[in-house]
């Protein structure tokens, strides 16, 4: 099979199955993505069961429960036949390439490698919307910081001034672009601004979820990359965010998990990463807060390592200057320029204000307080509405 064919029976795999999918991994997995694809067309569940060996995973979510192995053959291309009847690959590709969402494979210069590492589990594709050489990292020099999306203001302060201060040491971090920790996390590493800060998305990159994010996730679609396995057209569920997770660990030397309640599902991150024998961080939060028991569970049962900053991060990547400080802010105000600290300290702790009075306050141009407050907004300080600025937190 030619690399092209190879590319193109992946691209269906995708469109057919999910990402979850156990049987299909194997199968792509077992006999290579276009051998697999005409299984999934014309064989019997018994001609793929002697193919595939005979050992078939179970997935409650998707065979419910069967424990016959040709049994879960027979759902498997149940499922596969009924998408196959509708795929269209042709036209797919060209939506997305109106969207500027375009295609890697394993193969490709700028397949991250690191994803290899997931061996039966890799994914199919990967599609990416952004920069044309998004610098996708391996398995050094990248870090993932992942958390709850009921984050505090606590776990919001770390989880930026860490993500700033690794970015400003050139390290790239990676999270899942989620309401909480991971979109703290994005715009402290924006803030840096030295190295990528990468978006691993559960959905289609058609349409970005989650919506309230939509501005942090164009400002990391413009200035790095957002990555899915996910077709576009694909709607966000929580069993493709739990998938999803194994691609953030994989992606990642080290991850850590800033603030996760007993049962929060960047946990899975956590195991995932584990299962790959990568480093895994936590950080402690107060005893009293629900928010970082599993933060807590994870040092106490796992053995995480328990980290409190940047400097902390950067000692358990390989070939990291230990010794040397990192350089990134360690508080909310420090990733906004003089000028827009100024702005915002215009703007009134508990009532509105508008645009032309700011102006007057801070003597700069209603155009100088407009930008200001735009960047004020992506970082979460403010809220506008209309002609009406607000502290976001009074």
């Amino acid at each position: 099979m030619s690399a092209e064919e190879d590319r193109l029976a992946r691209i269906t795999w995708s469109l057919v199955a999910e990402p979850s999918d156990a049987v299909a991994l194997l199968a792509r997995t077992a006999l290579g993505a276009g051998a697999a694809l005409e299984l999934a067309r014309e064989a019997s569940a018994a001609e793929a069961l002697q193919l595939l060996g005979g050992s078939i995973p179970g997935d409650p979510a998707t065979d419910g429960g069967a424990s016959d192995p040709r049994r879960r053959l027979e759902q498997a291309l149940a499922r596969w036949r009924s998408r196959l009847r509708h795929v269209d690959v042709p036209a797919q590709l060209a939506r997305a390439e109106r969207d500027g969402i375009r295609v890697l494979v394993p193969g490709d210069p700028q397949w991250p490698t690191a994803l290899d590492d997931l061996e039966v589990a890799a994914p199919h594709c990967l599609w990416v919307l952004g920069d044309e050489d998004p610098c996708l990292p391996g398995t050094q020099g990248s870090v993932a910081v992942v958390g709850s999306r009921a984050s505090s203001p606590y776990g919001e302060d770390v989880a930026g001034g860490m993500s700033a201060a690794l970015a400003s040491r050139g390290i790239a971090v990676i999270s899942g672009g989620a309401y909480g920790i991971d979109a703290a996390a994005h715009r402290g590493a924006l803030a840096a601004g030295a190295a990528p800060t990468l978006a691993v998305l559960a959905g289609g990159l058609d349409a970005l979820y989650p919506r309230g994010n939509a501005r942090l996730l164009e400002t990391i679609r413009d200035r790095h990359a957002l990555l899915s396995e996910a077709p576009p057209g694909t709607a966000p569920t929580r069993w493709r965010f739990l998938a999803r997770n194994r691609l953030i660990a994989a992606l990642a030397q080290v991850t850590v998990v800033v603030e996760a309640s007993w049962r929060s599902g960047a946990l899975s991150t956590a195991r995932r990463a584990d299962d790959l024998s990568r480093t895994v961080a936590a950080v402690p939060g107060p005893v009293t807060s629900a928010a970082s028991a599993g933060c807590h569970r994870l040092i106490r049962e796992r053995g995480a390592v328990l980290v409190t900053g940047g400097d902390d991060v950067l000692e358990l990547l390989p070939g990291a200057d230990p010794v040397a400080e990192a350089a990134g802010p360690q508080d909310e105000l420090d990733l906004f320029s003089p000028a827009d600290r100024r702005v915002l300290d215009a703007v009134p702790p508990r009532s509105a204000t508008t645009c032309d009075r700011l102006a007057v306050i801070v003597d700069r141009t209603p155009e100088e307080i407009r930008a200001a407050l735009g960047r004020l907004e992506l970082f979460g300080a403010v809220r506008i509405a209309g002609e009406q600025v607000r502290r976001a937190r009074g």
